[in-house]
Formats: structure tokens, sequence, C-alpha cells
């Protein structure tokens, strides 16, 4: 038995793969795993986080749920480095992409839109982050593995368990104290 779709299925089928129902299943899919909503650190706190870190002239800074990219135009502005973003939101995504391009820094920032328990860190020398403790904690594993001796880890406001900070930084910005954890890899564990 076969069966026909006829007019009105073809209609509901192209409705359901259209634009607007694809861009919905990319939002829905980044809101089931999302580790952290998107919160812009303060500009004084992207500064400070750059140079705690103390990024170098011509070092890849990955920006893991790098957001509207703040952390990654500062690096390549500022510090001279190479950038790649790592944002799940398509529309982050976007928005972050016309900023880069708007700036002319499209050779010097790379951004991805994916899960960044997806992305390869081989390269980086520093990785900023403004994840929740629990999703540092979910994402650890990934920089242990990844990381190579040397680079450095800069998290702002959340701390990643069972490491031991190598630099601790505070922050006035925005109407409060902010905490900048540097960690160098091999991490020192508690």
């Amino acid at each position: 038995m076969t069966a026909s779709l006829g007019w009105t299925g073809c209609l509901l089928l192209a409705a359901l793969i259209s634009p607007a129902s694809l861009q919905l299943h990319k939002t829905q899919r980044f809101r089931q795993q999302s580790l952290a909503p998107f919160v812009p650190s303060p500009h004084a706190v992207v500064e400070k986080m750059l140079e705690a870190a103390a990024v170098k002239p011509g070092e890849t800074v990955y920006d893991l749920g790098c957001g509207d990219g703040r952390i990654l135009i500062a690096a390549v502005r500022k510090f001279r480095a190479r950038g790649v973003c790592v944002e799940l939101s398509p529309e982050l995504v976007q928005k972050t992409r016309q900023e880069i391009r708007r700036l002319g820094l499209e050779d010097r920032i790379q951004v991805i839109e994916g899960d960044l328990l997806d992305a390869d860190l081989r390269q980086a020398d520093v990785v900023t982050l403004y994840l929740l403790t629990s999703s540092n904690e979910i994402l650890k594993p990934k920089l242990e593995s990844s990381l190579r001796r040397g680079a450095r880890v800069v998290s702002h406001d959340f701390i990643i368990p069972g490491w031991e900070a190598e630099r601790v930084e505070k922050v006035q910005a925005s109407g409060r104290t902010h905490t900048i954890y540097v960690y160098r890899m091999p991490p020192k564990r508690h």
C-alpha cells in the first residue's frame, strides 16, 4: 500500500523543513546543550582576564561560549593575538561574525558554531571561560586531555573544581567584584 501526500501534505512537509523551522530546531538544541547563559563580561574584566593570562602577540586565544566575541576582539586588538570563538547559539554566532567583519578582523578571529565540548583545543595557548562551576567540571576532562603544557585557562567568577589557580585577580566592574582564576596546564591539584 502506498500513500500519496497530495498538495496539503507537500505544503505541510515544506513548512516542517523551512528555514524558520530549522532555526527553531537549532534554538531548541542550543537550549538543551547550553552550559551557561549568555552574560557578557564587562570590558574591565575582559582586559584583566587577558592581562592575567599574560597573552602574547601571535598566541591563539580560544573563548569557549564566546557570546558576542568581546574577549577575542580585545585579545586581537590589544594583545595582537589570534582568536577562535566557539559558540552554540546561532544568533550570537551571526552577531559575532557581523561585528568581526565590521572591524575587519576576519583574518584574525575564527568563529565556530558548535558545542564547546566538541572543539579541537590542541592549538590553544589560552582558553577563556565564563561558565558555571558545574559546567567547568564537565569541561575539565576535555581541557586536561587537549591542552598542551604551559597553556593557560582563565575563568571568570567560577572555579574549576579540583584545580589550584596559579593566579587569582579581583576586579571591580558593573557595581560588583569579579574574580578571575588563572590555571596553567598541567593544573596543580588541591
